[in-house]
């Protein structure tokens, strides 16, 4: 697994050196504030002349569901996508964000066909595979295997994210090939590494390890950058917001 995240502080966003500078991608931190506060989307965008269409925030329920947007004639800026964890699209200026405090964040790119794509993946989504559905659904409209780079943002690592014997069950019957990859074994409990389990699903699918970026952090653990639904429980202080967009004029 290669490790090519780069922290901007200027921007106070994590992005990846896998992809060109005609795309601009992030991983925000709790110093840009919560993300289901709209308004902080915005003055992120507008506060650094990101120039931009739509901003796409899909209302996620912890699904398969992948909307391929290909236009809104509203003249809102903010467009919600309902019943929705992941988001496709070959326009340009189109923002497309997931929100996570936990899960894994996922970012897709086909430079050579100008594709971009995000999902939104916690248990539920990985135990469904869908970062192999994202992959999917681009090959399905135009993009090649071969050329589609992903990268993982911040989420609960394996240090913290322990699971009870009904999900350990559940995972161990869908990837049972992988148990001794993505679980450990500590103190009479089990815990899982979800971005270990994507990157093999990816693996899987025959994207290339180069190809593949990945946050070695744990959002839990990183109290001063992360906000954690497993820390915070009842008291979850708010959500990163996590995009992608494809420039104008490229």
């Amino acid at each position: 697994m290669f490790k090519m995240l780069i922290y901007n502080s200027q921007l106070k966003i994590f992005t990846s050196s896998i992809v060109s500078a005609d795309y601009f991608l992030g991983f925000s931190t709790k110093k840009l504030g919560n993300g289901r506060n709209f308004d902080n989307l915005f003055h992120f965008f507008d506060g650094n002349k990101i120039s931009y269409k739509k901003i796409i925030v899909p209302e996620q329920i912890h699904s398969t569901n992948i909307e391929i947007f290909e236009n809104d004639s509203s003249k809102n800026l903010l467009v919600k996508v309902p019943d929705t964890d992941g988001l496709i699209t070959k326009k340009e200026e189109m923002i497309l964000t997931v929100l996570t405090a936990d899960c894994l964040p996922a970012i897709f790119v086909d430079e050579k066909e100008k594709m971009i794509g995000i999902s939104h993946q916690g248990w539920r989504g990985s135990i469904k595979r869908m970062v192999q559905k994202m992959i999917d659904k681009m090959i399905e409209i135009g993009a090649e295997k071969e050329n589609i780079k992903v990268i993982f943002g911040p989420a609960i690592g394996d240090c913290c994210y322990n699971i009870d014997d009904d999900r350990y069950f559940q995972f161990l019957e869908e990837f049972d090939g992988y148990s001794d990859k993505i679980f450990q074994f500590k103190k009479g409990q089990r815990f899982l590494n979800l971005t270990k389990l994507n990157y093999l699903l990816l693996l899987e699918k025959g994207i290339k390890k180069e190809n593949i970026d990945f946050f070695p952090f744990c959002t839990k653990c990183d109290k001063e950058n992360f906000f954690s639904f497993r820390r915070e429980k009842n008291n979850l202080q708010g959500e990163m917001f996590n995009f992608i967009s494809l420039r104008s004029g490229f």
